[in-house]
């Protein structure tokens, strides 16, 4: 079989610099890592050390003997071999080594391994070969323990994988807070300290008129028991019957489509640091009866994109992972608010209103891109702790099977599951948001931004002329209803700028 060529996925992934990756690593010299690293590591209770973090049961030590560069200075009679293995290529980052791995096919990378130890551990490295497979195995794969293995065992089945120099070996002496991280934050616990704040308001049988009036007209999140109670989906939804209701259908993971036989058959195996996510929008078309096994909760029934029917953007999946698994930051597509139903596990929450830019998110000026952390793990290590000070906190919560949390428009969330969790999500456009979505799709730069259909160029004007046609009248009704609102609060920033509310006192402000 030929070799296969691939795009340098690595390069996609907006990376902070390895200087800022090893921030965490670079404070913990004082931990000696070697291959008893689990029971080493500082635990959860010792409390005179907040930096402490506990590992996963039966992990094992890094496949390789990667090590903290930290503990090279434990060892001062110790030579790194990751830079006399490099040789002239040793000034280079880790991050930039393996971008540049990142353009090498299958087999130039099975023969640069040969080269050195050096090499051995860098050409081994789990994400080049999961680019692999996912670049070239895109109607599915079975996952045969590590991604390298998984892409030979597809792409040359004859030869023999069993073979112990396909499962590696340990390289003494080599250290590196790139590659280190990358194996730490797929075995990581999540902190108790992480979990534990729930500051989310929680409702059960509220009326739709109220959610309206306190949390969706105000554009705030919050947390809905017992709406769901009814679906068939909550009863129904466990591994079996899944696998055997859509049977060789197969869904979206990532780039690739899988069965979800296949697709279990990988979240049992796998620990990484960013799981593949199943997240199909075509779900209820491909299965039928996945879609007739729930309903839109009261609250979210009113969607104004059905009007563009067929052509309206992708705005319901179905989503599926293993623990450690989720979204890292980002903001909902066009401008759209969203509610997110969880049918088994559950997920850890934190949100962020959209005039305040979590920590260690950089979205560029157009709002197209956002540089963030590598996994969310390695957000919480580096950033969580920053917002205990901050005046403004997150909306944090951990939303449980049968719960529906309601996300308004423009609001950062990152999202983790806990355990294995299943979950159903839509987007949606009512009217008091129809005026943001509007705006968002009429920006100069919409075509870079909009998502989830074919025709994004032309999306704005076939959207605002099905509303008019639907409900005539509607939005200039609502476009004068918003500068009533402006004008009132206008009127009460005046007041509140010249009284103190604290101290019942007239002030000047000028």
């Amino acid at each position: 079989m030929p070799p296969f060529r691939m795009r340098n996925l690595l390069s996609r992934v907006k990376r902070r610099s390895n200087k800022n990756r090893s921030k965490f690593l670079k404070n913990q010299t004082c931990i000696p890592i070697t291959k008893q690293l689990p029971s080493l590591l500082q635990h959860e209770e010792d409390e005179d050390c907040d930096e402490g973090f506990r590992i996963k049961s039966s992990t094992p030590s890094h496949t390789h003997g990667v090590q903290p560069l930290g503990n090279l200075y434990l060892n001062p009679g110790s030579i790194n071999s990751r830079d006399t293995g490099l040789g002239n290529l040793h000034s280079l980052t880790d991050e930039l080594v393996l971008d540049m791995l990142g353009f090498l096919d299958a087999t130039s990378l099975g023969v640069l391994a040969t080269v050195s130890k050096s090499l051995y551990v860098f050409t081994n490295h789990e994400p080049l070969w999961r680019n692999l497979v996912l670049e070239n195995l895109l109607d599915g794969f079975r996952y045969n323990g590590s991604w390298k293995s998984t892409y030979v065992a597809a792409c040359y089945p004859s030869f023999d994988i069993s073979i112990s120099a396909l499962h590696g070996f340990k390289v003494r002496d080599f250290y590196s807070d790139y590659l280190f991280q990358s194996w730490l934050c797929a075995n990581l616990e999540m902190k108790p300290e992480w979990l534990e704040r729930d500051n989310v308001v929680r409702k059960r049988g509220i009326s739709v008129e109220e959610f309206v009036l306190n949390f969706e007209e105000p554009n705030k999140p919050v947390l809905l028991e017992g709406c769901i109670d009814n679906w068939d989906a909550l009863r129904n939804w466990d591994r079996d019957y899944l696998v055997q209701l859509c049977g060789d259908v197969k869904f979206a993971v990532g780039p690739v489509e899988m069965k979800l036989e296949e697709y279990f058959g990988y979240s049992d195996q796998v620990r990484e640091e960013r799981p593949l996510y199943l997240f199909d929008p075509k779900f209820a078309e491909k299965v039928p009866n996945l879609g007739s096994e729930y309903e839109v909760p009261v609250y979210f029934q009113e969607d104004l994109f059905g009007v563009l029917g067929n052509e309206r953007p992708d705005y319901r999946w179905i989503i599926i992972g293993p623990a450690g698994s989720g979204s890292s930051f980002h903001v909902d597509p066009n401008s759209t608010s969203a509610w997110n139903a969880v049918i088994k596990g559950s997920k850890k929450w934190v949100l962020f209103p959209p005039d305040v830019i979590p920590p260690g998110v950089h979205p560029s000026p157009d709002g197209a891109e956002v540089a963030s952390p590598v996994s969310i793990i390695e957000w919480f290590m580096n950033f969580y702790g920053a917002t205990k000070s901050w005046k403004k906190k997150p909306i944090e919560c951990i939303c449980k099977a049968g719960e529906v949390i309601f996300v308004p428009n423009g609001w950062w969330h990152l999202v983790i599951n806990l355990e294995e969790s299943i979950a159903i999500t839509q987007n949606y456009v009512s009217r008091r948001n129809l005026l943001n979505v509007l705006d968002f799709l009429k920006r100069p730069n919409a075509s870079t931004l909009v998502s989830g259909t074919r025709d994004r160029v032309n999306l704005y004007d076939k959207f605002k002329n099905a509303i008019d046609a639907s409900f005539p009248g509607a939005i200039d009704e609502l476009t004068q209803k918003e500068e009533e609102r402006k004008i009132q609060h206008r009127k009460l920033s005046f007041w509140d700028s010249v009284t103190d509310a604290n101290m019942g006192a007239f002030k000047f402000s000028f």
